[in-house]
């Protein structure tokens, strides 16, 4: 069945089409989660309940734009939600290095390497480096969403960028060394 006519079936609210709905999408979804959340429970609660949102709210999506974008625009305001309620959303504020900005990490590193590398950043370099380089928001949506400022955003990614390739390098060290 197409993803049009499980969008038109949800609407109506039909179970099958729901766990369909949930089959197709939670993997990524929940691959999205864990970006931002370190710990797996809590990424599956996050999964769980942008999942209830998508489907009493599914009749918000019109059709304009990609359903799965809609989609992954709950999921990452809900990690950020949880992010808040478990207080440990506080930016570590350092000193900003001069890192230019095309700078590539590594051309060869698998994904379940990134992931296991990002859960080692601070939450606030995570969140900012997921929002900017993976979901593709601008520096003012980040401030906006986040409730700081651009220039915050900005370093907070650039310090996020220099420990990402620390990291990186570290565990090619690791690597060669074994």
């Amino acid at each position: 069945m197409d993803i049009d006519k499980i969008i038109l079936l949800c609407k109506k609210k039909d179970p099958r089409a729901q766990k369909m709905l949930y089959a197709e999408y939670s993997p990524l979804l929940f691959s999205v989660s864990r970006r931002y959340l370190k710990n797996e429970e809590d990424a599956e609660d996050a999964l769980i309940e942008a999942f209830f949102k998508i489907l009493t709210k599914i009749n918000d999506y019109r059709g304009s734009g990609s359903f799965q974008g809609w989609m992954r625009r709950i999921i990452v305001n809900e990690c950020l939600m949880k992010l808040r309620k478990k207080r440990n959303f506080t930016l570590a504020l350092e000193e900003a290095y001069s890192v230019g900005e095309k700078e590539m990490i590594t051309p060869n590193l698998a994904y379940k390497d990134l992931l296991s590398i990002l859960e080692l950043l601070p939450t606030g370099y995570r969140t900012i480096f997921n929002l900017y380089e993976i979901e593709g928001y601008k520096h003012r949506e980040i401030a906006e969403k986040l409730g700081i400022s651009i220039n915050t955003s900005k370093s907070q990614l650039i310090l996020a960028k220099k420990r990402l390739r620390d990291l990186v390098k570290k565990k090619q060290l690791i690597e060669r060394a074994s």
